[in-house]
């Protein structure tokens, strides 16, 4: 494989970008070579710490010749845009997820992206993980017969970590749809074949003083004949890592003691005010960043709570360390070595694209599909009625 480095420019340096920080540093394959942000703060670290200049806007990112590959990380409403800019400038692009919120603007970054003629990969969600990937390469090899259910569920503390305040407002993106249910559609839709027919939901909205949606359950059918149930909660009560060894969703050990940390952090506040101050005060190269440039990397692989894959041979359950695959009389972990870079699956599949043409996995228009599942989990549960996707694709093989 060529030693070419991709070069990239990095738009926002908040939450997103501190954790794909850690697959920056450890690939070989990736140069951060310029960055913009608002946060002065912010971008005197990154350049204290690559020696990269911070320009001032993302247009002025954009317009850099140094720049191959543009990653977007800005808020989920600015996402079109600035994928509109970098493409018109003719970059490369990872952009995260999710997508877009409306699929206007998922048809918007589609469309300026094939104009340009470049490439761009949305994620990282955690259908990148290597154990769903393992399952996925054996669910597609016939194996295990076909998909017959998948259940897939995570108990987390999201609403009460310390948020701005549109983070919780559903319209600008707010709440566990959007954030997190893009996470869990994208793992389902890959192993259950992609062509969701059906979609059913409710949502939970419980706290008046975060207003907006804290857990959902969903119900989908697939073309195919599989379905599929997913369940969601943000209200920091029980904690489903207990049921993954006690793993968190970045691969890393948890503490009991840790219990309860974001409503206490969170009680130490009044006013939003408040609370946007103590998220940014937690920023990249704020007053409370802890720097991970050399920190330890976790031993397990990341996930996104327990699974189940329901085949006509047996059930596949991946975990932080392998896949399980509990057959007729036998039940065995297929082991997967411990992530030298974490996340390496995002830089593959982009390096792959921009190097070697070969296809996308996380597409516009696979990241489409799942924005628009997003979307029916709202509508189903504000209608009560079971909506029908347009928009749906089968995953690409190219992984």
């Amino acid at each position: 494989m060529s030693e070419s480095k991709l070069r990239v420019g990095v738009a926002g340096l908040g939450r997103a970008f501190t954790l794909m920080l850690p697959t920056f540093l450890k690939d070989p394959r990736i140069q951060l070579v310029s960055a913009t942000d608002p946060q002065p703060l912010a971008c005197a670290q990154f350049e204290r710490d690559f020696g990269a200049l911070c320009v001032g806007s993302v247009e002025d990112l954009c317009a850099r010749t140094d720049v191959q590959v543009v990653y977007i990380a800005t808020p989920h409403q600015l996402h079109a845009s600035h994928v509109e800019l970098a493409a018109a400038k003719g970059k490369h692009i990872l952009v995260e997820k999710p997508m877009a919120l409306s699929l206007e603007d998922c048809d918007r970054m589609i469309q300026a992206v094939k104009r340009a003629g470049t490439v761009m990969v949305v994620g990282h969600s955690h259908s990148f993980n290597a154990p769903i990937l393992r399952a996925y390469d054996r669910i597609r090899s016939g194996e295990f017969g076909s998909v017959r259910m998948i259940h897939s569920l995570n108990y987390t503390d999201f609403l009460y970590r310390p948020r701005r305040p549109e983070e919780l407002d559903t319209e600008q993106g707010g709440g566990v749809i959007f954030s997190q249910a893009a996470h869990q559609l994208d793992i389902v839709r890959l192993l259950g074949g992609g062509l969701v027919t059906s979609v059913t939901a409710r949502t939970g909205a419980w706290d008046p003083q975060r207003p907006t949606e804290g857990a959902y359950s969903a119900l989908l059918s697939f073309a195919n004949g599989a379905f599929a149930s997913l369940s969601y909660s943000g209200y920091a009560h029980f904690d489903s890592d207990t049921w993954m060894e006690k793993v968190g969703e970045l691969g890393q050990a948890k503490n009991d003691v840790d219990y309860g940390t974001a409503k206490r952090r969170l009680a130490t506040v009044q006013t939003h005010e408040q609370e946007t101050a103590l998220k940014a005060a937690r920023n990249y190269g704020a007053p409370d960043w802890k720097s991970n440039l050399d920190s330890k990397l976790p031993s397990k692989h990341q996930h996104f709570g327990p699974l189940i894959i329901s085949c006509d041979k047996a059930d596949l359950r991946p975990v932080p360390n392998g896949l399980w695959i509990d057959g007729d009389g036998e039940s065995r972990l297929f082991a997967i070595p411990a992530p030298i870079v974490p996340r390496q699956e995002v830089i593959d599949e982009l390096y792959n694209a921009v190097l070697f043409q070969k296809p996308v996995l996380h597409s516009g228009t696979w990241a489409r599909a799942t924005t628009e599942l997003s979307l029916a989990i709202l509508e189903s549960a504000r209608g009560d009625k079971t909506v029908l996707p347009k928009y749906q694709i089968e995953p690409t093989h190219s992984l």
